[in-house]
């Protein structure tokens, strides 16, 4: 793989030096085998083994099975790996009616546990972020919990937050928040960090934080004015507004916005279309997308076509790429192993 990134020109040389760290370490990270120079090995973690259960097919007449062990209704955070035709859609499903799908410090450490064995699976291609409580995305931190927390433990619970968040957005796989209820506060941040967002037309929300006398502490002040711009992310944190899903479309927070069905869940059959659009795709090529993308936006053009030009690099020596190639030619579909 050395061989093949030295061979393609100014690769890496407009970068600095501690991007070309970053591009390295992340490229090690989302594809074995796959590396640049001085990069180093990926975090092995073990798959994912929690609930399975039942998710409806889009348009579909009746829900399809894909699991072989029942749910537990205590769980707070239920982590679904589709199969069949979804096979590949993993499924985090947030399911704390009592406390409105807020994030408690248990809820918090599921989701950093969940996301620490998906970032290492290679056989997840998307993933999903929805509610299992009607009419609730999240309401943001469980501000009850908050209550009977000391000054000096409010600020490392905070960080825990976001650096939960920030895992989230740092996943390798395309990820899409289904927002199919009220999604305020810590709640949105934690949409913010996916990389797309639908929404039901009946789906209210914002950055209420300033209304506490406190600020979004989730990643909100950087990620929102990234989605929609400065002037406008100033105006809805100052104010503390909320939106709803046809405000949200209007201003770029969203993607696609729904009207709600009457199982409640619009949104999220929406994210299961868009998921499958993405499941045929070469796997290296949507990381190194991903990766491509996610670095770029964070830089200089110059610097963002030399990240490109390197991520592009990885793709070269694939398995995948040849197949792609010989599909092409055969008139087939390809049969892409993430190789």
């Amino acid at each position: 793989m050395a061989a093949a990134v030295a061979a393609a020109p100014g690769a890496l040389g407009s970068l600095h030096a501690g991007g070309a760290r970053l591009v390295a370490a992340c490229s090690a990270w989302l594809c074995p085998g796959l590396r640049l120079p001085g990069s180093l090995a990926g975090r092995r973690v073990g798959p994912a083994i929690w609930a399975q259960g039942w998710v409806p097919a889009a348009g579909g007449p009746a829900p399809k099975r894909g699991y072989s062990s029942e749910m537990k209704t205590e769980d707070e955070l239920r982590v679904r790996h589709l199969e069949e035709e979804n096979r590949g859609i993993v499924v985090l499903g947030i399911n704390r009616a009592y406390g409105k799908n807020s994030l408690s410090k248990n809820l918090i450490k599921m989701l950093s546990k969940a996301v620490d064995a998906l970032k290492s699976d290679k056989k997840v291609r998307t993933i999903i972020i929805r509610s299992e409580v009607p009419g609730i995305f999240c309401a943001g931190a469980d501000l009850k919990e908050r209550a009977k927390m000391s000054s000096s433990e409010v600020g490392p619970f905070v960080s825990k937050i976001r650096a939960v968040i920030n895992d989230i957005a740092n996943l390798p796989v395309p990820t899409i928040a289904a927002i199919d209820g009220l999604a305020l506060g810590g709640g949105l941040e934690l949409a913010l960090a996916c990389d797309i967002r639908v929404a039901a037309s009946s789906a209210k929300m914002g950055l209420v934080e300033t209304k506490l006398a406190i600020i979004p502490g989730g990643g909100g002040t950087q990620r929102l004015p990234r989605a929609i711009g400065m002037s406008l992310a100033k105006e809805l944190i100052f104010s503390a507004r909320v939106l709803d899903g046809q405000e949200a479309k209007a201003v770029g927070l969203i993607s696609h916005v729904l009207e709600q069905n009457q199982e409640g869940d619009a949104a999220y059959r929406k994210a299961l279309d868009l998921a499958r659009e993405f499941l045929p795709q070469g796997p290296v090529a949507m990381r190194v997308a991903k990766l491509a993308i996610n670095q770029g936006m964070e830089v200089d053009l110059v610097t963002g076509l030399a990240i490109e030009e390197a991520c592009y690099a990885q793709t070269i020596p694939t398995k995948d790429r040849l197949e792609g190639l010989l599909a092409f030619k055969e008139k087939r579909p390809p049969r892409y192993k993430g190789e």
